[in-house]
């Protein structure tokens, strides 16, 4: 492969919605016109870079994209925060599979950690998908709401760091869940999520504005959108792979046994000593993906 397809590639989609027009930015590995084409999904506040051991290890057979979903990273933030939901991520990811497919059949294989596996679950239900392969990272229709109340608090936590270190350090204690790193990979997992200011202070890499849609959900509406996440499970036919951390406070491993009953049926791979959400930048990690995704 030349050197160019080995580096990554930053490139953007411009997508539409109730309160205007933003660009979703995303990060591309592989061969350009190569027309398999693998899109990788980030979690909640999680960004493109997440990707990046995962996408090197696979561009020799696809084309990797990994898209910054809105309100992170380099894409735009939306104006209307109400909007950062899945209806709204799954028409993103539509418009930027129809940009990313045109070299080939418009089809896609899908690799989604948490929110991104709620995205191409939800995508890989519907009539006429272009999503023929899934993979769920640590995520599935029923979610535990003591993990998702704590992850609200957090996602809306205006927090500045003096310096580098500072955030870092954050980000290694927030993120303990991940399981067993290096120092290397704890800084490269803070840097991908942390960005300066002008004024020299270091925050993170999201709108903040995405905590509202969490904290304006009730218990009802909870419950409906369980029972319309059930719904497309179900109807979910493209072969699937679910990996679990083992000690995931998210998906539970009852919701993941009774997700191998239902849907697609799938393998159930859990990682041992890791919770929400396995990183996927250890090889043996990487290696339970090339297997599912490629057949090797």
């Amino acid at each position: 492969m030349s050197e160019a397809n080995i580096n990554p590639r930053i490139n953007s989609v411009q997508c539409s919605s109730p309160a205007g027009l933003h660009r979703i930015a995303y990060k591309e590995w592989g061969d350009p016109a190569n027309p398999r084409v693998l899109v990788c999904v980030h979690g909640v506040t999680r960004v493109a870079d997440d990707f990046d051991a995962l996408a090197r290890a696979l561009c020799d057979t696809y084309r990797v994209v990994c898209p910054d979903v809105a309100g992170r990273g380099r894409s735009d933030r939306l104006r209307d925060p109400q909007l950062y939901a899945l209806p709204q991520y799954v028409a993103d990811m539509v418009t930027l599979i129809a940009r990313v497919t045109a070299n080939g059949d418009g089809s896609v294989h899908w690799f989604g950690t948490s929110m991104g596996g709620l995205i191409g679950m939800v995508l890989a239900s519907l009539e006429g998908t272009p999503v023929k392969r899934l993979l769920l990272n640590d995520i599935g229709p029923a979610l535990d709401g003591a993990a998702l109340n704590r992850i609200a608090d957090y996602i809306g936590q205006d927090l500045r760091f003096p310096d580098f270190e500072s955030g870092a350090r954050f980000v290694r204690e927030v993120s303990a869940s991940f399981g067993p790193h290096t120092d290397e990979q704890w800084h490269k997992l803070a840097s991908d999520v942390l960005r300066q200011e002008a004024n020299g202070e270091w925050v993170r890499h999201y709108d903040l504005a995405l905590a509202q849609p969490f904290k304006a959900m009730g218990v009802e509406r909870a419950r409906q959108d369980e029972a319309v996440l059930w719904r497309a499970w179900d109807a979910i036919a493209c072969p699937t792979l679910l990996v679990r951390g083992e000690l995931s406070d998210l998906l539970s491993h009852e919701t993941a046994q009774l997700m191998t009953t239902r849907g697609p049926k799938p393998r159930l791979v859990e990682i041992p000593g890791v919770g929400h959400a396995p990183t996927f930048v250890q090889p043996e990690q990487v290696a339970i993906a090339r297997e599912f995704l490629t057949g090797a």
